[in-house]
This record gives C-alpha cells, sequence and structure tokens, in this order.
C-alpha cells in the first residue's frame, strides 16, 4: 500500500534514521516524529512535536492522522490480545528494522532495548 501511494524503497531503508535521511521531506519528518510519539507508552506527544505538525497539516489533517495511528495502535492490540497472526499478505515485502533490533536479531539476543 505504501509504495502505491509513493512510497520508495530508499525510504523504507532510511525510516529507522528518518531523522537524518534525505529521502524524508519537513512534513514526513514531522508526521514521523509525531506517529513515534503517539508509539510511545504512554503517549507523551511534546508540544514541539505537535507544533512541527501544525507547521505542515491543516486541523482537519492532523485529526486524521491522529486517528489512522491510533487506529493502527487499536488493531495491533486487538490482534495481539486475540493471537490473531498474520495472514501472509505482505510475505515478501520490505520490513525495515531499526538498527538495535537488527543488531539483537543479528545476536540471537533479541533485546532491542
Amino acid at each position: 500500500m505504501g509504495r502505491q501511494q509513493g512510497l520508495t524503497d530508499q525510504q523504507l531503508r532510511d525510516l529507522p534514521d528518518y531523522e537524518s535521511s534525505s529521502a524524508f521531506s519537513d512534513v514526513e519528518r514531522a508526521v514521523l516524529r509525531y506517529a513515534d510519539a503517539m508509539s510511545d507508552t504512554p503517549v507523551d506527544v511534546a508540544d514541539e512535536v505537535f507544533a512541527g505538525v501544525r507547521q505542515h497539516l491543516e486541523e482537519v489533517q492532523i485529526v486524521e492522522l491522529t486517528s489512522a495511528i491510533a487506529w493502527e495502535h487499536y488493531r495491533a492490540r486487538f490482534d495481539h490480545a486475540l493471537g490473531i497472526e498474520s495472514e501472509g499478505f505482505s510475505e515478501g515485502a520490505f520490513c525495515a528494522l531499526s538498527a538495535a533490533a537488527a543488531a539483537a536479531d543479528a545476536d540471537g539476543s533479541g533485546d532491542a532495548s
């Protein structure tokens, strides 16, 4: 789906390092910062992160973005709680791992902290 909307392979590769990647625009970095903040537990969207989104998006767009991010968290938690596994629809697709997760996977520890 992302590729259908213009997401490039370079952006997929650089996603874990979006802050320093030239593959992302200022608005994309602002949106990714916001999504990261909404993904924290507990959720903690700093004023400067929200201001960065407001600099690029209209209020209705921010509401839609917030809803989409929240919905994905809801869906993921719902599926996890019920033991619902992937159906394999994205098999063979690109999966970006953070540097910490990739290192933990490589050394077999599974600990990306």
